[in-house]
């Protein structure tokens, strides 16, 4: 019997994966014995509330590690591996190059920093009141610190305030309990980050996707489905767009405000990834923007530490006109109370100290050079007829393989052979890209970005050859 799994939809990791790790974890500690039955795939489907496929998915990982035997017409049994040697064994955690999550390097934190920044927290006068609860919006020290430098930036204008958030992630339920719970309609970047569309998705929203370009939010189209549909909200990421990385140029974003104001559509600007810029001159954010115009469309901006700095503390924020963020802040007391001061208190320090510009100028030329590294081993190693798009910053590349082959397919082979990525299909919104997926470099190496991506490409090569040799064979039609 399978005790009760508990999957995240929001997570970055795919259902899929988190099913795999948690029956794997199972088998391992005795909890699911040898010998033991499987539910068939629509039972643990039905039990889980997730889709066949995840299940699918899940099951074949485990055949592959050798852990699952299935037998037709009897079902799915666990499979000790001392008894059942592995083909090809499963690859160590800390052999595996995960292109598959979005998150900065633990190697580049600067531990000593942090330690010593916690230190002056805890041993400051304001440590027993940080450890109080607080106000629903947030430290007060940190929203006016992050608050004068938006209005600084001109980020925010004199009628907006700020919410502290506990990620982004927060601020995108938030959203989507105030201004999209009762089946509006939310238009989405297609293809998008997973957990971004679940939220909208999950809390009863009708979520729609606009294509993207090369230059980001395909307008057209956006335009064509504000004028169709009546939208409640734009969310969009115009700045390295997770997954393809993509950035939206001045003058798209100024028509982007432009649809929204006069059709009265709330813009939320997702800005996570802009302060990973590694080359080229940086664009002004859509709020920005708002704020300078003369007739500016209501526009919220969502920023965090998380991308630059440290995700585990899980601190961001919104900032938007006064009366919005004042409804956000009461779906939050509902939610949570309140959000963690210690770590707001901390992340505060840390940037009045210094220590975080000192940081980001190292994450900068690592990123650079992870970025650099990913683009060249693409060009080396991916087959002919890859396309790879070139952002001058954040954390992911959008690979397009061949139109022959399959990511998703071939996600399965290559996490065998020691390499995990998402393949296009995790990111869709209305249409899918089957022989796309996303590259995330940032936590990773330039070591171990060459050797991923030396793997994949020979996974890559090696399924065309068989592609094109099966297709050679195949008979001729017959002539009647």
């Amino acid at each position: 019997m399978i005790e009760l799994i508990q999957l995240d939809p929001y997570a970055e990791l795919p259902l899929y994966r988190q099913l795999h790790i948690a029956l794997r974890a199972a088998i391992e500690n005795g909890t699911l014995a040898q010998g033991a039955r499987l539910p068939a795939t629509r039972e643990l489907a039905t039990q889980l509330g997730v889709n066949r496929a995840t299940v699918s998915s899940a099951y074949e990982l485990l055949e592959a590690d050798g852990l699952l035997r299935g037998h037709v017409g009897r079902g799915t049994f666990v499979t000790s591996p001392d008894k059942s040697p592995i083909a090809n064994p499963p690859q160590a955690p800390d052999s595996l190059v995960r292109f598959d999550t979005s998150r900065p390097s633990e190697l580049l934190f600067p531990l000593d920093a942090f330690r010593a920044t916690v230190d002056e927290v805890v041993h400051s006068n304001e440590a027993s009141a940080i450890l109080q609860l607080g106000s629903t919006f947030g430290y007060a020290p940190l929203r006016r610190y992050l608050l004068e430098e938006a209005k600084a930036a001109g980020d925010a204008g004199p009628d907006d305030d700020i919410l502290i958030t506990n990620g982004c992630q927060q601020a995108f339920d938030l959203i989507q309990r105030v201004f999209a719970s009762n089946g509006e309609t939310v238009l989405l970047e297609d293809p998008v980050y997973a957990g971004l569309r679940n939220v909208f998705q999950r809390g009863g929203a009708r979520v729609l996707g606009i294509p993207l370009t090369k230059d980001g939010l395909d307008l057209e189209a956006a335009s064509r489905a504000i004028d169709t549909h009546a939208p409640r909200l734009i969310v969009i990421t115009p700045t390295f767009q997770n997954p393809t990385g993509s950035t939206m140029p001045a003058s798209a974003r100024q028509e982007l405000l432009r649809l929204a104001r006069n059709a009265g559509v709330l813009v939320i600007e997702n800005d996570l990834y802009a302060p990973l810029r590694y080359a080229g001159e940086p664009v002004s954010s859509i709020k920005r923007m708002a704020v300078a115009g003369e007739s500016p469309a209501d526009t919220i901006l969502l920023r965090s530490f998380s991308k630059i700095a440290f995700p585990g503390l899980r601190v961001g924020w919104a900032i938007g006109p006064r009366h919005l963020i004042a409804r956000l802040a009461e779906a939050k007391q509902a939610s949570d109370l309140h959000t963690d001061q210690l770590s707001q208190a901390v992340l505060l320090r840390f940037a009045q100290s210094g220590r975080l510009d000192a940081h980001r100028v190292k994450a900068l030329a690592a990123g650079a050079d992870r970025l650099r590294t990913t683009l060249e081993a693409c060009a080396e190693f991916l087959p002919p007829g890859t396309t790879v798009t070139r952002p001058e910053g954040g954390m992911n590349v959008w690979v397009r393989l061949p139109e022959a082959l399959d990511a998703g397919e071939l996600a399965n082979r290559a996490e065998r052979e020691g390499v995990s990525y998402l393949p296009g299909k995790y990111f869709a919104v209305n249409r899918v890209e089957s022989n796309a997926f996303r590259l995330s470099f940032a936590g990773l190496t330039p070591d171990e970005i060459r050797r991923g991506l030396r793997v994949l490409g020979e996974i890559f090569k090696a399924e065309l050859i068989r592609l094109r040799t099966a297709h050679r064979e195949e008979p001729a039609a017959a002539l009647v």
